[in-house]
């Protein structure tokens, strides 16, 4: 089933972020935009690419007033030893997540059960906590962390225009369309 326009079930987890054990729980991510980042697991190969590319669109995202979690089934202890061992890891600044109990991986549905690890997958979280873009890849499959931008500005775009709809590799500042009788099959 769609996790798209439902909101997130409630958790509670532990974060590592700048330098420090946090709390963080789904009312974080409300009143807000948010991406989770869900990824398999710290120490391994494609993972650092991802949260690395992930880091370098960052400062993008968060002029937009998104926050980015990053979450793996790792406690919050391994993403420090991570942090504080990698070049790559130790430039992140946004709050990474630990899933130890695989809860926050269940309600996302990207929990791999027999593995015990979650799959990548990147969801957009409205103000009001809900859903509004999921994108999940296979594990050898790393992801674009730039496509996340234009995502972000069609979906706040969308917010602040009911009626209006974003088209195919629409840009900001680019015609929308208005959904209507007189569209159809026109396009």
């Amino acid at each position: 089933m769609s996790l798209i326009g439902k909101e997130v079930e409630e958790f509670t987890a532990k974060a590592y972020h700048k330098g420090e054990f946090i709390d963080v729980s789904s009312e974080d991510l409300k009143g807000k935009w948010s991406v989770v980042c869900f990824y398999p697991a710290d120490f391994s190969f494609v993972c650092p690419t991802e949260l690395g590319d992930l880091q370098d669109q960052y400062e993008t995202l968060q002029s937009l007033g998104v926050e980015v979690y990053s979450v793996s089934t790792d406690t919050h202890f391994t993403h420090k030893a991570w942090h504080d061992s990698s070049d790559v890891i130790n430039k992140i600044n946004y709050i990474m997540v630990g899933d130890p109990l695989h809860k926050i991986s269940e309600i996302f549905d990207v929990l791999d059960e027999e593995e015990g690890l979650s799959n990548r997958g990147t969801f957009i979280i409205d103000p009001d906590g809900i859903v509004q873009t999921v994108e999940i890849n296979a594990d050898g499959i790393g992801r674009d962390a730039s496509t996340l931008i234009d995502k972000v500005k069609a979906a706040q775009y969308v917010r602040k225009h009911p009626g209006e709809v974003c088209p195919a590799k629409w840009k900001e500042g680019e015609e929308t369309l208005t959904p209507s009788l007189d569209l159809v099959g026109k396009i």
